[in-house]
């Protein structure tokens, strides 16, 4: 809307006013130069500039629970039978945390991928690694474990693993921030944040021909798990902006059974869904990288509703979106 009142695109107005590293963001934090909202932008803009019925969003996210709360990760390395085996006590909630979590042990000692074995999470004998939220494990787990490996290399050094049989490595990390309203200058609300740009492309009909979604990530532990995330996401958010309905009464007890709530349906995903994975090193924990989770769902609605007002001049602001070839009969 304001880019229409000062006559610029959507592009050129987020493109000027997005976060650079330095600069100060709303809450007064200094951001890093891990900060990529600008390159998100620039990745999308041949979509932006090479279709006609285009909607476009950004969004942002934190890594870290923040805001002062005790946020810590912790991760036990055990050698046993000539194996190294990674306990944390998060669990996978769609993350591929152990995943993660095996990589940067192989990335950090070069021990063996087949040598390397990720015990599931458990409250038994795994250290307490905090809340198990997707946007979080990566980058402070993820330290966590850095952390332990140093410990493991420099025990490591001029001997095998089997040398270190019944030995642990121990590594913990406090994601410390500032609580809400802390009396200082330039308060850290979170340790670290993720952005993102999305973009829809409409065909002449207002069906979505494409969705492009690009992230700013830090540093691509998995890519190809990354793309999966956001190809979720985007879709799962598809149905949040144009089919979806959760009714509820007032005692927000729901009125609609399970196959009445109009989830998205395979035969309904446009043909392309383009992950564009950017990494900006600049983070000095987990090895640069911040995480994706819950921002891949986040800009796709407002990206979907503003394509529909290319094509078609009607602002939409509720959801699902009203007047499209998705639309359920009522």
């Amino acid at each position: 809307l304001l880019a229409e009142e000062v006559g610029i695109s959507p592009w050129e107005i987020r493109y000027r006013n997005a976060i650079r590293p330095g600069q100060e963001l709303p809450n007064g934090q200094i951001v890093d130069n891990s900060t990529g909202l600008v390159e998100t932008l620039e990745a999308v803009k041949p979509y932006v500039e090479n279709n006609q019925y285009v909607g476009l969003a950004c969004a942002m996210k934190n890594a870290g629970v923040g805001v002062g709360i005790p946020d810590t990760g912790r991760c036990r390395l055990v050698v046993e039978d000539g194996r190294l085996h990674i306990f944390a006590g998060a669990s996978c909630i769609g993350q591929g945390l152990g995943t993660v979590l095996t990589q940067m042990v192989y990335e950090q000692t070069g021990i063996p991928r087949d040598r390397i074995v990720y015990e599931r999470s458990n409250t038994y004998c795994a250290p307490d690694s905090g809340t198990t939220s997707g946007s979080r494990q990566t980058l402070v787990t993820g330290e966590a474990t850095r952390r332990a490996c140093e410990k493991l290399c420099a025990a490591l050094e001029g001997k095998a693993l089997r040398d270190l049989a019944g030995q642990e490595f121990y590594g913990e990390y406090l994601a410390k921030t500032d609580p809400l309203g802390a009396d200082v200058p330039n308060p850290v609300s979170h340790v670290a944040y993720g952005y993102a740009t999305q973009v829809c492309i409409l065909d002449d009909e207002g069906k979505i021909r494409q969705m492009v979604a690009a992230h700013d990530v830090g540093k691509a532990v998995n890519p190809l798990s990354i793309e999966g995330q956001i190809e979720g996401g985007v879709v799962m958010s598809m149905g949040y902006a144009l089919t979806e309905q959760y009714p509820i009464d007032d005692t927000c007890k729901p009125t609609a059974r399970y196959g009445t709530l109009g989830l998205f349906r395979a035969n309904q995903i446009p043909p392309e869904i383009q992950a564009i994975v950017v990494e900006k090193p600049g983070l000095n924990v987990a090895g640069g990288a911040i995480g994706i989770g819950e921002i891949t769902s986040i800009p796709t609605a407002p990206a979907i509703a503003d394509a529909y007002y290319r094509l078609d001049g009607q602002r939409r602001l509720t959801l699902p979106l009203e007047n499209t070839p998705y639309a359920r009969k009522k």
